[in-house]
């Protein structure tokens, strides 16, 4: 695998185009509370793929996203009503987690994508 073992990519369904320049966190799940593990920003394709080494094992245990929105809906001249979204999921088993959302101005989605 030349990607990171957890991916992302953000789709404004509105637009029917990618989200690019959406911040997003990773963080794991600790016995004291949530380590952040990465950071950084979607592409000029909505994604990131690359915020953790292809290499990296990750443990069994709850993760989340955190999607920081404002900023992205502030440059559509759109309504803030999501500042951010957040999504926590469990690994289970070693393998790529592509965990995309989909994206309009009252609304988000996701699913475990491949």
């Amino acid at each position: 695998m030349n990607k990171s073992p957890i991916t992302t990519h953000v789709l404004d369904t509105a637009l029917g185009k990618p989200a690019a320049g959406i911040n997003i966190e990773l963080y794991q799940q600790t016995q004291t509370g949530w380590q952040l593990l990465a950071s950084g920003e979607t592409d000029a394709d909505g994604r990131i793929t690359n915020w953790l080494n292809p290499q990296t094992k990750l443990e069994f245990a709850t993760y989340k996203l955190i999607f920081k929105l404002e900023a992205y809906w502030q440059q559509q001249q759109q309504t803030v009503f999501y500042p951010s979204a957040e999504i926590c999921f469990n690994l289970s088993e070693q393998a790529h987690y592509h965990i995309p959302l989909l994206l309009s101005p009252y609304g988000y989605s996701t699913y475990r994508g491949s």
